[in-house]
């Protein structure tokens, strides 16, 4: 029997997500974004920031995530007029920004605005296919500030490579800009695009 293509396997679907984003336009972060919508989108970094000298001005995102519109969570469809992309990645110009060590206009940013039902499928696609440094080896980039009776917590390996974001300052420090910085560059010279 001959092999038969299924366009609905978990695979076809995937693959399509990240052919579809890949056709995005790529645009500079440290400019006014306007997106309207939820869906995804990534980073990708062009500076000269020794860890990520390997993925510098590649095709290779730094960072991947998602926006979800308001009430998706509660089971809604949410508000797909919602601005939720734009805001999600100015947050994300504030953190750039806030860090000593980063420069927002050493970044670009690519989205896609989805379908709510699809978002998650859409982030996973992407991240599974890229594996972004910032979400498989150096977490904590997109976390918030988790508020003042929850400060007691340990400083993310983003934060402690990239100090300067005033709530992250409060939290314990556990960890070196050392062990953050081979923990990034054994995750690269490894794990390439694409690997699982």
């Amino acid at each position: 029997m001959p092999e038969l293509y299924d366009p609905f396997t978990y695979e076809t679907l995937m693959a399509g997500i990240v052919i579809r984003f890949e056709q995005q336009p790529l645009l500079p972060l440290a400019e006014e974004i306007s997106i309207q919508g939820p869906g995804i989108y990534c980073l990708f970094y062009n500076g000269t920031h020794e860890a990520y000298k390997s993925i510098s001005q590649t095709a290779r995102p730094i960072y991947a995530g998602k926006a979800i519109p308001p009430g998706s969570r509660r089971g809604d469809e949410g508000d797909v007029r919602a601005r939720v992309l734009q805001r999600r990645i100015r947050e994300h110009q504030v953190s750039i920004r806030e860090a000593n060590n980063l420069e927002v206009e050493d970044f670009a940013f690519r989205s896609l605005a989805v379908v709510p039902a699809w978002i998650n499928l859409s982030e996973r696609a992407v991240i599974q296919h890229y594996r972004p440094v910032w979400n498989a080896s150096l977490d904590g980039f997109g976390d918030h500030n988790p508020g003042s009776g929850r400060l007691s917590g340990e400083r993310s390996w983003w934060d402690t490579l990239h100090p300067g974001r005033t709530w992250a300052d409060s939290l314990q420090d556990n960890k070196t800009a050392d062990e953050a910085r081979a923990r990034v560059s054994e995750f690269l010279s490894v794990q390439a695009p694409g690997s699982g």
